[in-house]
């Protein structure tokens, strides 16, 4: 048996890369499979929905159950087709991973507004819209008496968790989402849903597209391919397993590591038993300056 046997999940950006391998792995471990994926560019334009049929391909010529869902993550009436074609075509809705994303890195003085919204867009809304849809149907089913567990992982990147230059849209809405996944996870419990986020590290479209980075992913003969996409799905399958013990977490891994990440935590201060003047902080912040 798999560790997902007969739960219904869907992947969105599960035509390509890391989505991809999720679809393939979670399919092998039982789980019914929405792929879910547009289609489009790195900067998400255009639409094409090939690469979905052919992972559902894959997936029922293993002897797995998967449909094709086409709709844009980021359109509010989208997801809500999203969500329902699970529930229509399986039956119920167990998972929900939230992986679909483009590229329109600038940096901040020559980015468009354009290239800001449509990134928010994908990236943030593209996480809140399905998980919002899911979570309404989750809470019905609760109030029916259906109580069994739900899990969410959501996808951020150490580009927001750490700070990169040029690319402040992404950046922004990587570290949103994982405050989002805490978010869900403290809402949602009453309905026995975990939400979990991972920052993954992986060669991809998107990460190829990087300068310099294809040389540094580039598998290396005979060693074990820190970079290959695949070696991420274990531990977002694992999050979505029915037994997980984690929620409101987010995990950074890459090849072989997996490392939790500490949320934002208070650190060094100043206090005094009145308010401060200008001059004093000047003074007494002068050592946290370093």
């Amino acid at each position: 048996m798999g560790s997902l046997d007969g739960r219904v999940a869907i992947i969105t950006g599960a035509g390509r890369g890391i989505g991809r391998e999720h679809a393939l792995l979670f399919a092998s471990e039982g789980a019914r499979i929405v792929v879910n994926d547009l289609g489009g560019a790195n900067d998400g334009t255009g639409t094409d929905v090939t690469p979905a049929e052919e992972v559902a391909a894959e997936i029922r010529a293993m002897g797995g159950e998967a449909i094709v869902n086409g709709d844009n993550v980021a359109d509010w009436q989208g997801s809500q087709r999203l969500v329902n074609s699970a529930i229509e075509a399986f039956g119920d809705l167990d998972i929900l991973i939230n992986n679909a994303g483009i590229l329109r890195d600038r940096v901040l003085v020559n980015m468009t507004e354009e290239e800001w919204d449509a990134v928010i867009a994908v990236h943030l809304k593209g996480h809140f819209a399905p998980t919002r849809w899911a979570a309404a149907y989750w809470r019905e089913q609760h109030k029916a008496g259906v109580e069994k567990p739900r899990n969410v992982v959501h996808t951020s990147s150490t580009s927001g968790l750490f700070s990169n230059p040029g690319q402040a849209n992404y950046g922004a809405a990587k570290s949103g989402i994982a405050t989002f996944s805490q978010i869900v996870a403290k809402e949602l419990v009453r309905y026995n849903v975990k939400s979990n986020c991972i920052a993954p590290g992986a060669r991809t479209r998107l990460t190829l597209a990087t300068p310099g980075l294809p040389d540094i992913m580039a598998p290396k003969e005979g060693a074990f391919d820190m970079w290959d996409p695949a070696n991420i799905s274990p531990l977002v399958a694992y999050l979505a397993t029915a037994e997980c013990p984690f929620t409101g977490e987010t995990f950074f891994v890459q090849g072989g590591n997996v490392t939790r990440v500490n949320t934002w935590a208070m650190g060094d201060k100043v206090e005094q038993d009145d308010r401060w003047t200008v001059a004093g902080l000047a003074v007494a912040l002068a050592p946290l300056a370093g």
